[in-house]
C-alpha cells in the first residue's frame, strides 16, 4: 500500500539539481534527498551515503523479524543486564522517553501481544481484496498475506495472563548495558523509525534542503526553508487526498489501524497494540498524522492520539495533524502559528470526491 505522505520536492530554481536514494529498508521505502549548495555537489553526495549508512545500521541492528540482530539476540538473552552498542542504548533510552511522553500508551514492551495478534514476520502484501469484512472495515484494502507469514491459531488462553504493568518503567540504557527484566522483549517498531530518521537528519543538516523518509516517518529542513508539500491519504482509498501539509521544517509522521491489517479467525486485526487491554487498538480513529520537531516525537504524538479515540484525538496535537475518524470525519489541526494568523473560518466543512459519499472536515484548534 502507498505511503500516507507523499511528499514533493521543494519548488525553487535550484530543485532540479536535487540529489536522491531510495532504499529498500524498515520493511518498506526508504528515500534520502538533499539539494547542493552551489559547487558542492560532491560533498552532497557524501551526506547522502552517510546517512543511507545510518539507515543500514539502524535497520539491521532494530530489527526484530533478523534473528541476527543485536535487538533479537537482547529479547532473547536471560540475563537482566544485557552488554549493548551506543546505538542500542540509545533505542533504550528511546523506549523509556517514549512511554513516558505518552502516559505509558507507546509501549514498545508489548511484543508478545503484537505477535499475538499475528504479526510475526515482515508485513508483505500480494494484493487486495475487500470481502467478509466487519462494517467498521467495510471498504478497506485488504493485503492478503502468504499464509506462513502469521500464526493464525487460536489464541492460547495463557496468552489471556495481565500484562507486565508498566514493564517499560524497567527497560533502563546505562553505560555499556541494557538493564531490563529478563523475558520483557522489545519491539523496535516507530520508535525505530522515527529513531532512524532523526539520525539520518543529522548527517543532512546544512543543505540548502533535505528530506529523509522512513516509510513514511518524515524529517524535512534546510538552510535555504524552502517548503515541501507533504500529502495525508486517505486510509480507506490511498489513492484519494485529504489533506496538504506545506513543511518548511520539522517531522510528519502517521499511525493508523488500515495499513498492516489482516483477517484472523474471520475478524480483522491489525499491528497497533493498545497496551491497556493487550489488544489491537479499537478506538474509533483509523489515522492520525502528526507534526513535531522529530521524528520521533512525531511516531509518539501520533499513536499517542490514536489511542485517545475520536473524541480526544485532536487535542494530543500540539504541533498540528490530521485525525481520520471511523465515521469518516477528518479533523485538521493547524500549527500553533499558523493558527493564530490564519482568517477565521467555519468550525465544519463538507467536501465530497466523485462517486463517494461526503466527508466531513473539522479544523479544530487544541
Amino acid at each position: 500500500m502507498p505511503s500516507t505522505h507523499t511528499p514533493a520536492r521543494p519548488r525553487s530554481a535550484m530543485a532540479g539539481r536535487e540529489r536522491s536514494l531510495v532504499l529498500n529498508r524498515f520493511g518498506g521505502r526508504a528515500e534520502l534527498r538533499v539539494q547542493p549548495a552551489p559547487g558542492c555537489t560532491a560533498q552532497a553526495q557524501q551526506r547522502l551515503d552517510r546517512a543511507a549508512a545510518v539507515l543500514a545500521q539502524v535497520d539491521q541492528t532494530l530489527s526484530r523479524f533478523d534473528p541476527a540482530s543485536e535487538l533479537s539476540q537482547l529479547n532473547a538473552d536471560p540475563r537482566d543486564h544485557v552488554p549493548a552498542t551506543p546505538l542500542m542504548l540509545r533505542f533504550a533510552e528511546a523506549v523509556g522517553w517514549a512511554a513516558r511522553r505518552s502516559g505509558g500508551l507507546v509501549d514498545a514492551t508489548c511484543l508478545a501481544h503484537v505477535e499475538r495478534a499475528g504479526y510475526r514476520h515482515h508485513f508483505v502484501p500480494t494484493g487486495t481484496a475487500s470481502a467478509a469484512l466487519p462494517a467498521v472495515f467495510a471498504g478497506l484494502p485488504v493485503s492478503h498475506l502468504e499464509a506462513e507469514l502469521f500464526d493464525l491459531a487460536a489464541d492460547d488462553p495463557a496468552d489471556d495472563a495481565p500484562m507486565l504493568a508498566c514493564a517499560w518503567r524497567n527497560v533502563v540504557a546505562g553505560p555499556e548495558h541494557v538493564n531490563r527484566p529478563a523475558g520483557v522483549r522489545l519491539d523496535s517498531g516507530g520508535i525505530g523509525k522515527g529513531l532512524a530518521a532523526d539520525l539520518a537528519a543529522d548527517l543532512l543538516r546544512g543543505a540548502p534542503a533535505w528530506m529523509v523518509d522512513c516509510g513514511g516517518d518524515l524529517r524535512i529542513g534546510g538552510t535555504a526553508r524552502m517548503p515541501r508539500a507533504v500529502d495525508v491519504r486517505d486510509p480507506v482509498d490511498p489513492s484519494q487526498l485529504i489533506h496538504r501539509l506545506h513543511i518548511t521544517r520539522g517531522a510528519v509522521a502517521t499511525s493508523g489501524v488500515t495499513r498492516r491489517s489482516w483477517d484472523r479467525g474471520g475478524a480483522r486485526s491489525h499491528h497497533l497494540i493498545d497496551p491497556r487491554t493487550g489488544r489491537p487498538a479499537d478506538t474509533g480513529v483509523l489515522q492520525v498524522t502528526a507534526l513535531a520537531p522529530t521524528a520521533l516525537e512525531a511516531e509518539v504524538i501520533a499513536k499517542t492520539a490514536l489511542l485517545h479515540g475520536a473524541a480526544h484525538a485532536h487535542r494530543q496535537l500540539p504541533h498540528g495533524g490530521v485525525v481520520v475518524a471511523e465515521h469518516g470525519c477528518v479533523t485538521v489541526v493547524p500549527p500553533p502559528r499558523i493558527e493564530q494568523a490564519r482568517r477565521p473560518r467555519p468550525d465544519r466543512a463538507t467536501f465530497q470526491v466523485p462517486g463517494r459519499a461526503p466527508v466531513t472536515r473539522a479544523f479544530r484548534s487544541r
